[in-house]
């Protein structure tokens, strides 16, 4: 998820645990506990953008991090002016539980998480929430802020840790719940085209859990299209791309490429923008892709040009956003097909 999710979260679990003893501490030493995975974004300043992807969540963000971070940490907050309020242990438990509680949300994205670092290189991608998702955020935003702000009685406090927690496991279920209705859709429609798939990936699309995205992969290329919750009809539009990775086949081996291919887990494509070869990560989607299924794909990797890939998801999940594209999206949503 993103920072500012993993921070208030962060903080009303800090309430929740430590609350009683820490008093308004408990929430900065949460929001901290929580943040330290994501410490991995130091390694960008040194890393190419291919290698940047894989140090991503990669071992700061498995369960051996925590095993050898979690100890040492709650031992340097020991030393400080205010660690001696509670025990060693008491800050081993919290620190744990918060890394622990960061490791789940961030499985549940598309983007892939190295719970099992350096056993395997297998990233967990549960594909159930997008990374930045306001209908997850915002509630918990506003309690954590009716907390540090309004409420001084340490019950009211705990009570609402305790509600935000609660709701962000009904949002958890009520994402999975959407998930399998497309995903019974996506079977249905499947069978009646007497598609056989290799795989199917279905994962929301930008900020919510109501319209997703669907990567049918077949021998030679990947059918992908879109599909809302609250759709009447019971078609599903699905446009081929080739995968063409062949063209791959006669170049001399290289490592970012390598890097690209093993991110991708597979879902990638191969295509040429007039002389420019590029290779496209199929598992984020479109630009606008629910509005023109022929749009280019967010994630592009110039091949021929290996240092201009800065920022390679997130130039193209800001390109073509504006009011009206906004709109749009909404209305391809709630608007029945």
């Amino acid at each position: 998820m993103d920072s500012l999710t993993h921070i208030v979260l962060g903080a009303a679990v800090g309430e929740l645990m430590a609350g009683k003893k820490l008093g308004k501490r408990s929430w900065l030493a949460g929001a901290f506990f929580q943040t330290v995975p994501d410490f991995d974004f130091i390694a960008g300043i040194w890393c190419t953008p291919a290698e940047d992807l894989l140090a991503h969540r990669g071992f700061t963000h498995s369960f051996l991090f925590i095993i050898l971070m979690a100890p040492l940490f709650s031992w340097g907050i020991m030393r400080t002016k205010w660690g001696s309020r509670t025990s060693v242990k008491s800050w081993l438990f919290l620190a744990t539980v918060e890394m622990l509680i960061h490791l789940f949300l961030d499985g549940f994205n598309a983007y892939g998480t190295a719970w099992f670092e350096p056993f395997t290189h297998h990233r967990i991608s549960f594909n159930v929430l997008f990374v930045a998702d306001p209908f997850f955020t915002i509630p918990l935003l506003l309690g954590v802020g009716w907390i540090i702000f309004f409420s001084r009685i340490k019950t009211m406090r705990i009570k609402i840790s305790l509600a935000i927690s609660v709701y962000c496991l009904l949002y958890i279920g009520y994402g999975i719940n959407n998930k399998l209705i497309v995903q019974s859709e996506v079977k249905r429609t499947l069978a009646e085209s007497s598609i056989k798939p290799r795989r199917v990936l279905i994962t929301p699309t930008p900020f919510n859990t109501w319209l997703w995205y669907i990567i049918v992969e077949r021998k030679d290329d990947f059918l992908t299209g879109y599909r809302s919750v609250f759709d009447t009809t019971s078609t599903i539009q699905l446009t081929s791309t080739p995968k063409q990775h062949k063209w791959l086949e006669g170049m001399v081996p290289r490592e970012d490429i390598a890097h690209l291919v093993r991110f991708s887990n597979g879902y990638y494509a191969m295509q040429k923008w007039q002389d420019t070869l590029v290779l496209n990560d199929l598992r984020f989607g479109k630009m606008m892709g629910w509005e023109d299924p022929d749009r280019r794909y967010v994630f592009y990797y110039f091949v021929n040009q290996p240092d201009n890939n800065q920022f390679l998801i997130q130039r193209g999940r800001v390109q073509g956003w504006s009011l009206q594209a906004a709109q749009k999206f909404a209305q391809r949503i709630f608007h029945a097909n």
